[in-house]
């Protein structure tokens, strides 16, 4: 079946599993409501999936992020390739002990001789209201813990391509979905197409600052990108796609070829993913920096209910276009 020519990113899920689940019969889905009697989660991403495949391989669990994550963990184990959704990822809390210490964990406690293949799915992001238990970017937390992929995506197109890589890798993989552009299209993907995990995309090249993102904060720096190419300031877009494994090696070139970064991100700025890329840019190009490299992310603070409040926390266009100019001082 062909894609249309536009999808949002919960239709490009949905077909990466299917694909998956197509593929291969011990690639199965579990998580709160993934059933399609509980009409495939709360936002459909899995819906039609246990339809198709039955419930043997789509199962609805109780309302528990351990017993979730840890029916995923044995599962890998004995051969499957779980994935598993926790509904939101400040969710991801609850069942901390079950990801860091077993399945980050597992392959370097066996040897090597115990491989965990399993997706963790979590949705998060500002923008509906939902307040500090619901919103936040932890991804941090999980790139500082060795043994964890993460993934955040920014398209339909990278959430199709690199679920099918997450699917495929023998190492457990967070995969960050961003639920306020859920239902912006992009266009589709290639059928059977993989995005290799670990591998940055170029999205707008440029020749006077790289700005660096992921996931939703991407198409912010786009924004801005096309406003300074007004005024005659070039700026390069690095869309990481991949937290971790990062690909150093794209953005450095990015940095060493304009002399000048900013690192976006939703995550609060304060000991975040930027404050890592900002310091292996120092690190490697302090000699050829023509400005100081800039770091935008939300104020450090739980994320505000009040719609107002919601908005000032995270980063906007203005505070991006600021640090780019920041970087000419």
């Amino acid at each position: 079946m062909n894609l249309p020519a536009k999808i949002n990113t919960i239709q490009a899920i949905n077909q990466a599993l299917d694909d998956a689940m197509a593929a291969d019969v011990n690639v199965i889905v579990l998580g709160e409501d993934v059933g399609d009697r509980e009409e495939g989660g709360i936002v459909g991403v899995t819906r039609g999936l246990s339809s198709k495949y039955g419930d043997a391989r789509v199962r609805s669990t109780p309302i528990s992020e351990q017993a979730i994550i840890g029916a995923a963990i044995g599962a890998a184990i004995v051969g499957m390739r779980p994935v598993a959704e926790i509904m939101l990822m400040n969710f991801t809390t609850v069942a901390m002990d079950m990801i860091v210490n077993h399945a980050a964990k597992l392959r370097f406690m066996s040897g090597g001789q115990t491989h965990v293949p399993m997706v963790i799915r979590t949705m998060t992001g500002a923008g509906f209201g939902t307040g500090g238990q619901h919103a936040d970017y932890l991804e941090a937390w999980f790139a500082h813990t060795a043994g964890i992929k993460v993934v955040a995506p920014s398209s339909p197109a990278d959430a199709y391509g690199l679920m099918l890589s997450a699917i495929e890798d023998d190492d457990p993989v967070l995969f960050i979905e961003n639920m306020p552009t859920y239902w912006t299209p992009g266009p589709a993907p290639e059928r059977g197409v993989k995005i290799p995990l670990g591998k940055a995309s170029i999205l707008r090249e440029g020749t006077d600052v790289t700005l660096i993102s992921y996931s939703r904060r991407v198409l912010d720096c786009c924004a801005v990108a096309e406003k300074l190419a007004a005024e005659g300031i070039s700026a390069e877009v690095i869309d990481l796609r991949t937290i971790s494994p990062l690909d150093t090696e794209t953005f450095l070139a990015s940095v060493a070829k304009t002399g000048r970064a900013v690192i976006v991100h939703e995550a609060v700025k304060p000991f975040g993913v930027g404050a890592e890329i900002a310091s292996l840019i120092y690190e490697s190009l302090y000699g050829q920096l023509k400005g100081p490299v800039q770091r935008v992310g939300s104020n450090y603070a739980p994320v505000p209910f009040s719609k107002p409040l919601e908005d000032a926390h995270v980063p906007s266009l203005e505070q991006i276009e600021v640090a780019v100019r920041a970087t000419f001082k």
